[in-house]
């Protein structure tokens, strides 16, 4: 459906802009009017990392008058296969200030205001009262669940987006004309049914596919030209290049936006909300959790342990902690793998940052395996502590 513009044209054009954004101008549909409003609109894009690099080079480019980056992390080594907006020389240097200096090269025009901060509970209404439109580049349901909150609870429609290996989604969420993120997904995922990025890996290029479409969407609602993926979820798979549209009704029963909601005010707790780690691997690693110190002192003295590697062979192929057998989480949840385990051997678990292997280890001391015990940081903890040479991902 076509809905009315976000935002009210600017007063002119100066010679500048109109040299520079000639090719919008010469389109019926945006022409001097819409290039207006995209000067006289402020989006705020919720992270520059994957989805945000490509989102805000092109809001810059497009000529948004004032881009918000939201973002408290520095850049890696490993941002660069896809976080195009950074450099090799960005490396240890904050991310929003990244940003910032690439979109000032892009488009000198654009007024670029930097939250180098944490989104949380207590300044995401502060800062997205700031803004027309909201961008989500999130990487995690907590974050993504909190600023469908705010938005709704605001008035505020954001552009959503979603990334994983070959797979992306994209949509808008906007509760006064259509449904929000809870009617889509009312409860986040069971805790560790949905790898992130970090664990399941992502093409580099797909944040580029979906951060144009989410870029698409925000000129399309800043100007009001087109129809707005308002109601419709585009899913890409980028294997088989293929694009299909789902449509997403208004939950009328949805607890936030629905005709009686039951969520009025933003959770005290989205990690909480979201589960991070089950319970059971929560309950499961009291008293059953080492350090790599500790298992680098268990392996130097001897001990007769059963060191097992819980993530997928890919990631075992990267880097792997001496003496460690592979058996991908997975294979110890269906139980496929119990009977690989000995029984008169201490079983140790690890995994790459120690979420799975809580997970794995829960699954152990359901099976009887009462002195298994995981390794809190897994092998990233490894590589920091014990052998820096090995690479880290």
């Amino acid at each position: 459906m076509s809905l009315p513009p976000l935002v009210e044209p600017a007063a002119e054009l100066t010679v500048d802009e109109i040299r520079r954004y000639s090719r919008h101008l010469i389109i019926p549909d945006v022409g001097v009017t819409g290039q207006k409003r995209l000067k006289n609109a402020r989006v705020l894009c919720v992270g520059a990392g994957g989805l945000g690099s490509p989102a805000l080079m092109y809001l810059a480019a497009a000529g948004v008058g004032t881009l918000g980056i939201i973002d408290f992390d520095t850049v890696d080594e490993s941002n660069l296969q896809r976080q195009i907006i950074h450099g090799v020389s960005d490396i240890g240097r904050s991310k929003a200030e990244s940003a910032a200096a690439s979109i000032r090269e892009i488009n000198p025009l654009v007024n670029v205001e930097i939250h180098n901060t944490a989104l949380d509970r207590e300044n995401v209404r502060e800062i997205f009262a700031q803004y027309d439109l909201i961008v989500d580049g999130t990487d995690n349901f907590a974050t993504r669940y909190m600023v469908n909150d705010a938005a709704v609870l605001l008035g505020k429609p954001y552009v959503w987006g979603s990334i994983y290996r070959f797979d992306g989604q994209a949509s808008v969420f906007w509760a006064e004309h259509g449904p929000c993120y809870r009617c889509l997904y009312p409860e986040p995922p069971p805790p560790g049914m949905v790898p992130s990025c970090a664990e399941g890996g992502v093409l580099g290029v797909l944040c580029a596919s979906i951060g144009s479409i989410q870029v698409n969407e925000a000129i399309k609602l800043l100007t009001g030209i087109g129809e707005p993926l308002v109601g419709r979820l585009m899913v890409y798979d980028a294997l088989e290049m293929e694009y299909r549209k789902i449509k997403v009704r208004k939950d009328p029963n949805c607890a936030l936006c629905g005709e009686n909601p039951t969520v009025t005010d933003l959770l005290e707790d989205y990690e909480d909300f979201c589960g991070a780690v089950s319970e059971e691997a929560q309950e499961a690693t009291v008293d059953s959790t080492i350090t790599a110190l500790e298992l680098k002192e268990w392996q130097d003295a001897g001990k007769d342990i059963f060191l097992v590697d819980v993530r997928e062979p890919a990631e075992y192929e990267i880097v792997r902690i001496p003496g460690a057998t592979l058996i991908p989480k997975g294979d110890i949840i269906s139980g496929e793998a119990l009977a690989k385990l000995p029984q008169d051997r201490q079983i140790v678990l690890h995994c790459k940052s120690g979420v799975r292997s809580a997970e794995a280890l829960a699954a152990l001391k359901a099976a009887g395996f009462r002195d298994a015990v995981h390794v809190q940081g897994g092998v990233l903890s490894w590589i920091k502590q014990i052998d820096p040479s090995l690479p880290a991902y």
